[in-house]
């Protein structure tokens, strides 16, 4: 309510407000003047002297634009504007006394109205900010950031932050003992030492190495010692800098994810899809990776009736659920621990809380771990898989919804191939459910997640390198963490069974390209054969086993429109209920008795029908029929 009355105001509208106030602190201050003094004429003389004061005031505080300065940009320019309306206002009295002779005010009480006024005048500009402050922090979320360093920089960064809507600053850290205690633009100065639990308590988002004068080395090993507290480290130039030498300094800004992508982030032209899950009771499998974390966190502001949260591995389920819990407070969820190889903890999950809608983005994704570990990997990928649709699907659940990627698409890996026939298995069910709605998603590689390269090339810029990538030629489709799951949220309101979804994700991106401005980005140069003086080389170590030069999204050339023009519907072939059922036989039996050979040739077996029947007419693939290899056999 009294946001919405600030923010329709007009700036004539406040202009009326701060004359007003200020008309109120001169009325006070003149009858508090009056009531304390010994001056014996009282109201006879206030009643010259009052219309004079109003006049006197109004028109000064209009010629100085005094009613025109922002509340947040209130400074000691403008306390100035201040004194210069009470001093007039004391003149003009001063001469009204003159005209009026005995029955003009007392100098004592003239003086002592000039005091309350300008007083009272400061400092119900100063109550309004806190006010209004309070009111805005009250809608908005504001991240907190740590200014290491309270020098000239520091200050002029704390101010800035004062009127900033996104960012707020919590406290400064300098290494000079006789700044540390002291208090700077209302924030404290505390010892470097006290990070750690600085970070903690204020719940610190952002670490801005504001000491421009020191060395780039020591700025870069502080980012280093500070980049294990789960906040982001970035280094400020001086403001001096900024605008002398321009783009010089601005180009060694960190690099945004939304750089990386290659193409326009279409985040921001989603619609919104929170109407679509409010008041359902929400599985979402996998809920402590990247991906899951993330729809629990966008899932949990949709007001879902109930969200349960489902992994594995204990830590990252707590992790997750301490995130909803502290930001997301009003959301009624539910932590299981627990696998999705485990029919029956599904089944019993599933009918307690009563589930509408499943999201399974419970898989292992790591191309190379999944290569080495192929047995855990379809295990998990392809049966759990399979078990948390068919319990989904027996209970009569509305909608079911996989997480699926770019490598299913003519998989060359273990991990692909497994994603690939988790597909089959959803789409086989799809033909025969009469309730449940199944769906997948299909996406690239994602920015930032746990298994992304990002991570990786950051750690190696951090430590000066060298950064290493595969090949010089290999590239990757890239989408943002939000991009990803808004997809997937999207996915489940257009779905009408059997359907695999894709995002129009752009050209591909080239790693190498990627490495290159990731290491520009952070101020570095490019050891190479151009520039042998470089800062930090880049390194081809060659494809791993498994691993595809280029992906893609689509197995077909077949597409179809969704209500959405960047995301596309697939048209592909599937496997009949016979060979999906032959298939999870073989594999179970391979499984069961450790056989590598049968589980190879299953998985090769299977793609290859599929991509036969899918390609009957295409032969520019890398592969058509993949020979899948694993460790021992």
């Amino acid at each position: 309510m009294l946001y919405n009355t600030i923010t329709s105001l007009s700036q004539a509208q406040k202009a009326k407000i701060f004359v007003t106030v200020d008309l109120i602190a001169l009325t006070f201050a003149l009858c508090i003047a009056q009531i304390f003094s010994d001056d014996a004429r009282g109201l006879s003389a206030l009643v010259w002297h009052f219309p004079v004061l109003i006049a006197v005031s109004a028109a000064t505080i209009h010629f100085l634009g005094l009613n025109r300065i922002k509340l947040n940009a209130f400074g000691m320019e403008d306390i100035s504007k201040s004194m210069t309306v009470a001093g007039l206002m004391l003149l003009s009295s001063l001469a009204l006394n003159v005209l009026l002779r005995d029955e003009g005010l007392a100098f004592a009480t003239l003086a002592e109205f000039t005091g309350l006024f300008l007083l009272l005048s400061i400092s119900f500009r100063v109550i309004m900010h806190k006010i209004v402050e309070r009111i805005y922090a009250s809608r908005t979320s504001r991240r907190r950031v740590l200014i290491y360093g309270a020098g000239q920089t520091g200050q002029q960064l704390a101010a800035a932050l004062v009127t900033d809507d996104e960012f707020k600053a919590a406290c400064f850290v300098d290494d000079d003992p006789n700044l540390q205690k002291l208090t700077i633009n209302g924030l404290r100065v505390h010892a470097p030492r006290e990070i750690p639990k600085l970070a903690r308590q204020s719940k610190v988002d952002r670490i801005i190495l504001a000491m421009p004068s020191a060395e780039h080395t020591v700025r870069q090993r502080l980012a280093r010692k500070l980049s294990g507290l789960g906040c982001e480290v970035l280094a400020l130039p001086s403001f001096a800098d900024i605008v002398l030498r321009g783009e010089d300094v601005t180009a060694a800004a960190p690099i945004t994810m939304d750089s990386l992508l290659g193409r326009d982030a279409v985040k921001d032209d989603l619609p919104e899809t929170e109407s679509a899950y409010r008041g359902h009771r929400i599985l979402v499998t996998g809920a402590g990776g990247s991906i899951g974390g993330e729809l629990c966190r966008q899932l949990a502001r949709c007001a879902p009736a109930e969200l349960v949260l489902f992994d594995h591995c204990e830590f990252a389920l707590y992790k997750i659920a301490k995130s909803i819990k502290e930001n997301l407070p009003d959301t009624k969820f539910t932590a299981v621990l627990g696998s999705i190889g485990h029919a029956e903890l599904i089944a019993e999950t599933i009918a307690a809380h009563k589930i509408d809608v499943v999201f399974h983005a419970a898989a292992y994704k790591h191309v190379g771990l999944v290569q080495d570990n192929a047995f855990e990997g379809v295990r998990n990928n392809v049966i759990g898989t399979r078990i948390v649709a068919e319990e989904a699907l027996r209970a009569g659940v509305e909608r079911f919804i996989l997480v699926s990627t770019d490598k299913a698409v003519r998989p060359t890996s273990i991990m692909g191939s497994s994603k690939r026939l988790a597909e089959l298995v959803i789409q086989d069910l799809a033909t025969r459910s009469q309730t449940t709605k199944f769906s997948m998603v299909r996406f690239g590689n994602v920015l930032g997640s746990s298994g992304s390269v990002i991570p990786l090339f950051q750690q190696q810029i951090r430590e000066l390198g060298p950064v290493t990538v595969t090949h010089p030629n290999v590239t990757r489709f890239f989408m943002t963490i939000d991009e990803a799951v808004r997809l997937v949220l999207l996915a489940g309101t257009f779905s009408r069974g059997g359907d695999v979804f894709v995002l129009d994700m752009g050209t591909p991106v080239s790693i190498y390209e990627m490495a290159r401005k990731m290491i520009e980005a952070a101020g570095h140069t490019v050891r190479d054969e151009m520039d042998p003086n470089g800062d930090i080389p880049i390194v081809f170590t060659g494809l791993k086993d498994g691993e595809k030069m280029h992906e893609e999204l689509l197995i077909g050339s077949d597409m179809l429109t969704t209500p959405h023009p960047k995301i596309l519907r697939a048209q592909e072939n599937l496997m009949s209920e016979l060979e999906v059922a032959l298939a999870l036989q073989d594999l179970r039996r391979a499984i069961d008795e450790r056989d590598h050979t049968l589980l190879a040739a299953t998985l090769t077996r299977c793609i290859a029908a599929d991509q036969t029947q899918t390609e009957v007419a295409t032969t520019s693939h890398e592969t058509n029929a993949p020979t899948l290899t694993l460790v021992g056999e």
